[in-house]
């Protein structure tokens, strides 16, 4: 408690400190090692999730097109995102530990914002890919080749490291007029920035950089979305219609995952509604960890393509009947259904 009285001093204009404080689940400083226990579980299971992702992404050659690239970034991005947190959440959880390192905190805050917009631009590509596949059925495979998708990683990876890394360096040289007290369990940009002086013309880049895209990338999605839904509109059966849109199912969902809780604690915080602490910290908790855990259980069970290749992947193999003696006859007749499997990998792959 002598910690948070040495960084609880009279305001005044001063450098960065070296330590900040964070503040854990209020109510569970008591008893701070058992909710590590659900903390380590979602992480492992986002990992093991997001893994299986990429793993039959990369294995996988019928799976090497746009719609798949980009999910291999978002499991990227989910990876990333829970790997980044975890340091000062399981620090909280097992040792009941506040205190950062203001280097330690710069570096979370980098890679929790790198990693979130990574996650908003790629699902932005996501919705302009289903966009042109709904909007452009035959013209789709001219405008997203792969030279044209490379370029969009790329972007994405400019966009994410290039306007970020300037923010570590600028919030170190800010002038700190309030104590370096956080109000989550990790390092956030907002909540570093706001202890920094009036005026401190870092801020304003700052403010830029984060409404430049998640304030920008919620806008296009759902206008995406929106000539999404006039073409359907314009179909003409209701079996289409559902199928087209089952298509967008499982990313309109990941959007609204990913979008809700962030725009909920930005309400909060700006409209300064007086949410309880263990709500706010909750909410918080569901708009960083929940989407990693989810995303891969939304994919894998809406896209028929995922999941049947994690199956047949994790299907024991048959001993080659060459290797047994007398089972030609066997073998013949095992051919067929191989063959017809492959055949349906290639229908599916031209489609």
């Amino acid at each position: 408690m002598s910690t948070f009285l040495t960084h609880s001093a009279p305001n005044t204009s001063t450098s960065m400190a070296p330590t900040f404080l964070l503040v854990g689940m209020p109510g569970l400083s008591a008893v701070p090692s058992w909710w590590a226990i659900p903390l380590i579980t979602v992480y492992l299971l986002s990992a093991l999730g997001n893994g299986a992702i990429l793993w039959i992404i990369a294995l996988e050659p019928t799976l090497h097109r746009p719609m798949y690239f980009f999910l291999f970034l978002l499991s990227v991005s989910d990876v990333g995102l829970a790997t980044a947190l975890m340091p000062t959440l399981l620090g909280l959880a097992l040792t009941d530990a506040h205190d950062v390192s203001a280097s330690a905190c710069l570096l979370q805050m980098f890679f929790v914002h790198v990693f979130s917009i990574m996650e908003s631009s790629v699902l932005l590509a996501m919705a302009i890919d289903r966009a042109l596949a709904i909007c452009c059925p035959l013209r789709y495979p001219t405008l997203l080749t792969n030279d044209v998708v490379s370029k969009i990683g790329m972007a994405i990876a400019f966009r994410c490291l290039g306007l970020h890394l300037p923010l570590p360096f600028l919030l170190a040289h800010m002038r700190y007029c309030h104590p370096q007290v956080l109000t989550h369990s990790y390092c956030l940009h907002p909540d570093m920035a706001r202890l920094a002086c009036p005026g401190a013309w870092g801020a304003i880049y700052s403010l830029f950089v984060v409404l430049s895209a998640m304030g920008l990338d919620p806008l296009l999605i759902f206008f995406s979305y929106g000539l999404i839904g006039r073409v359907l509109q314009g179909l003409g059966s209701r079996e289409d219609r559902w199928k087209a849109g089952q298509t967008c199912a499982a990313h309109l969902l990941a959007v609204l995952l990913f979008y809700v809780p962030m725009t909920l604690l930005a309400l909060v915080d700006r409209l300064r509604v007086p949410l309880p602490q263990p709500a706010h910290t909750l909410l918080s908790y569901v708009h960083f960890l929940l989407p990693p855990l989810i995303n891969p259980i939304l994919y894998s069970v809406k896209m028929k393509e995922i999941r049947e290749r994690i199956f047949k992947r994790l299907k024991p193999r048959k001993v080659g009947c060459a290797q047994r003696g007398g089972c030609a006859s066997m073998c013949g007749g095992s051919r067929l259904p191989d063959t017809k499997v492959s055949m349906t990998e290639h229908s599916v792959h031209r489609a």
